[in-house]
């Protein structure tokens, strides 16, 4: 049954051992912690420091909230408001970081609208720093960043008009942008095509980024943020939704699918820096859409790649994969340049439950008594 072939799944592929290190955060007081020093560099000695008291309990945005997929034929206008704030949480048990973000989460809530629709986009900014956000869906100077600037206590406005199709990334564009992305201030715009998105049965959506500090991966303590280090390219952390390991089965996860499901995934690569590889052990993503691009003239199934691999996901860039969900397994989502994974903190995990299937998969086959290869019929 399931069991048995889950445990088999995690001792094959040797990062079961590595997931349990990724605990639940436990419930901390309000923070006390200081907004302003992240945009100070860390020097080059690493200084020992307590963990931070957290304000929130969990930084990691669930995956299952999605907003419900497109399902109007006429342009529509959306009011949607976002809120940039910064908080204390834990990355990994033990291991506190002040992060920035839209609305409390890592990755910001998922955007979804019709090609054609309008948006009527206020944001209020509750944090200690100026922020904005650049939507890459918009046609306009700097993707809204100008006209969405606000510093800590003020609100501001922009309307647009999604005009093409696909998944865009936005994210802050303050001077330090990058150090912001990194810290967790970016999110996805889903753009529909006019005929919408053909049906699925289950949809997620994460986030990978890069985070630096000022000391080694899961060194207990509160990490700074380190400039010198994304300079380098020398990440910390490299994480799917701001927490090492945040939905993987020692952590908050796994996510559970049904059998026969077809299961979207949509991924925003924030980066600053990292291209993620993303792929799915134990899977293929049937159909793909890369960079986020669907067509707003044809049938966008058929438009999509068959059956890939590893999808390449570049830093300011979108992902929409499907699978199919044939036999009970655990799936491993990864960024394929593994040393992320068993590294630096980059899994989620993705039960699918149901009955074996011992034509498609049989994990307990005994061999066969014919003596070397044997092929065909």
């Amino acid at each position: 049954m399931f069991e048995t072939t889950r445990r088999r799944v995690l001792g094959a592929i040797g990062l079961g051992g590595t997931a349990t290190l990724a605990g639940c955060p436990a419930e901390s007081p309000q923070a006390d912690g200081d907004a302003q020093a992240q945009q100070n560099t860390a020097t080059s000695e690493t200084v020992t420091e307590a963990p931070k008291q957290v304000d929130v309990d969990q930084i990691a945005g669930d995956p299952t909230d999605i907003p419900d997929p497109v399902d109007w034929d006429e342009p529509r206008t959306h009011e949607i408001s976002l809120t940039y704030s910064e908080h204390t949480a834990e990355i990994e048990p033990g291991v506190t970081f002040d992060f920035m973000t839209f609305d409390g989460q890592v990755p910001g809530p998922m955007v979804r609208v019709r090609q054609g629709d309008t948006v009527e986009l206020t944001v209020q900014n509750e944090g200690d720093l100026p922020h904005n956000v650049d939507f890459h869906a918009v046609y306009g100077t700097g993707g809204g960043s100008v006209a969405t600037t606000a510093n800590p206590g003020e609100e501001n406005a922009l309307k647009f008009r999604a005009d093409y199709p696909g998944a865009y990334i936005y994210h802050c564009a303050v001077p330090n942008l990058d150090m912001h992305i990194s810290a967790g201030m970016f999110g996805m715009i889903v753009v529909e095509p006019e005929q919408g998105l053909p049906d699925v049965d289950q949809e997620l959506y994460f986030g990978q980024h890069e985070v630096y500090t000022d000391k080694e991966t899961g060194a207990e303590g509160h990490h700074s943020f380190n400039m010198d280090a994304m300079a380098r390219e020398d990440p910390t952390y490299v994480l799917l939704n701001g927490e090492k390991y945040a939905w993987a089965a020692a952590a908050r996860g796994p996510i559970e699918v049904d059998q026969g499901d077809t299961v979207r995934v949509f991924l925003v690569t924030g980066g600053p820096n990292y291209s993620s590889n993303f792929h799915a052990i134990g899977n293929v993503w049937s159909r793909a859409y890369r960079d986020g691009g669907v067509p707003s003239d044809e049938d966008p199934a058929a438009y999509a790649d068959k059956n890939i691999q590893t999808g390449k996901v570049p830093p300011g860039s979108c992902w929409i994969g499907e699978m199919e969900t044939p036999v009970p397994e655990r799936i491993k989502l990864v960024d394929h340049a593994l040393s992320r994974v068993v590294r630096k903190g980059l899994l989620a995990e993705v039960d699918v439950v149901g009955s074996e299937d011992e034509d498609i998969y049989d994990p307990d086959f005994q061999g066969s008594s014919h003596e070397g290869p044997q092929y065909g019929g």
